[in-house]
């Protein structure tokens, strides 16, 4: 077995306790955790159970003798992962740095692998999701958002994925609180591997977690899963964008189901990735127009930086101050659907020529964004 560093205040580096010898062996589902714990009393009695009586309670047999062999290489692989590098850690159940938040689940992971800073996981945070595919203006609400909440001294959380996770994690650093990844595979590897670089950063500054052992590949199956570790977290969840079938909804709900705040930003009713969001609310999650509806919500639960709130209420409040009268009235006159030029004519009797001279000096200004179809979108200056 590999020799186990000593804790040096950078890495947290436990011996091979019951939790980490769970966490590190695949195939031991949330459910199947449960029922080990419930008939077996303790980690330490399920560890040192037979195989078969670890197999009669849903252990995979592949897996089953692998929990209390000091020689299994999922073990191996999780104390060499630990071992590479400085600030990795895992956080099993009876650690005191493990989050008291994830022990209000009904299915708390075993441990954590985490791969940054173990100190910030009982901030408060908020959950940032979203589509993996969302328009521009998603992209922006999600990045604007975050860095708003951010500054605030909020934690963002989200899921690393494509998209509005993405831009999310990158609202959050540019804000300067730290953000966190949940990642659906081990941290030995990043996925999607666009990100990369992004993780990497999230690490410096907050930290990626994992319940899933390192060597663990991006399995379609683990990325609703770790979404409970997502919304566990978090003090509320904020959906962006979703469409109907979108995991954010998982999400959503599990929040709902962990007594946390669900928010959802409206949007166009000819947006398919709207969709989701307006279901949402009319199941009863919290509209949202500006990041300051969230931290009215909020407000009662944590003791945000007043120095920092008042920054972010101090932003003006007509985003388009800085236009004319005459593009500020060009702007209401194109609406907040997607919209064409020929549309902007009929409604402002300017002439084509004219409309297309406003709307690209409105899409360098960063006021609209062209799409495909000859369409244009209205994109928010501020959350």
């Amino acid at each position: 077995m590999p020799a186990l560093l000593p804790v040096d205040g950078l890495n947290r580096m436990n011996p091979p306790t019951a939790w980490l010898r769970l966490a590190a062996t695949p195939g031991i589902t949330p459910a199947t955790l449960r029922r080990l714990l419930e008939a077996l009393g303790s980690p330490e009695a399920v560890v040192n159970a037979r195989p078969d009586r670890l197999e009669s309670l849903g252990v995979p047999s592949q897996f089953s003798s692998a929990l209390g062999n000091d020689e299994s290489p999922y073990l191996a692989a999780a104390l060499s992962w630990l071992e590479k590098g400085t600030h990795r850690h895992f956080l099993g159940r009876d650690d005191g740095a493990y989050p008291g938040r994830l022990e209000e689940l009904a299915d708390p992971p075993p441990g954590l692998f985490v791969h940054g800073r173990i100190d910030i996981l009982e901030d408060p945070m908020i959950a940032v999701v979203g589509s993996r595919n969302p328009s521009p203006a998603g992209l922006d609400n999600a990045f604007e958002f975050a860095s708003y909440l951010s500054r605030c001294g909020l934690g963002i959380v989200s899921g690393l994925a494509l998209g509005v996770d993405g831009r999310a994690h990158q609202g959050a650093l540019a804000g300067g609180s730290p953000s966190v990844a949940v990642c659906g595979t081990g941290l030995d590897q990043v996925y999607p591997p666009q990100h990369r670089d992004l993780a990497e950063a999230i690490a410096s500054r907050g930290a990626l977690v994992s319940e899933f052992p390192p060597s663990t590949p991006p399995r379609r199956e683990n990325f609703p899963r770790r979404n409970r570790i997502i919304s566990g977290l978090s003090l509320g969840v904020l959906v962006v964008e979703a469409g109907l079938r979108s995991g954010s909804l998982i999400s959503a709900r599990l929040a709902g189901e962990q007594g946390r705040e669900v928010f959802a930003i409206p949007g166009s009713i000819h947006n398919p990735m709207a969709k989701g969001c307006h279901l949402l609310i009319k199941q009863g999650a919290k509209l949202v127009e500006s990041a300051d509806d969230i931290l009215a919500e909020l407000r009662s639960l944590i003791d945000l930086d007043s120095r920092a709130e008042s920054r972010a209420v101090e932003e003006p409040e007509n985003p388009d101050a800085q236009l004319s009268t005459e593009y500020v009235n060009f702007l209401e006159a194109c609406g907040h659907d997607p919209f064409s030029v020929d549309q902007v004519v009929a409604r402002t009797k300017l002439t084509s020529a004219e409309v297309s001279s406003m709307l690209l000096i409105l899409e360098l200004r960063g006021f609209v964004e062209s799409g495909p179809g000859g369409r244009y979108t209205r994109v928010s200056k501020r959350s």
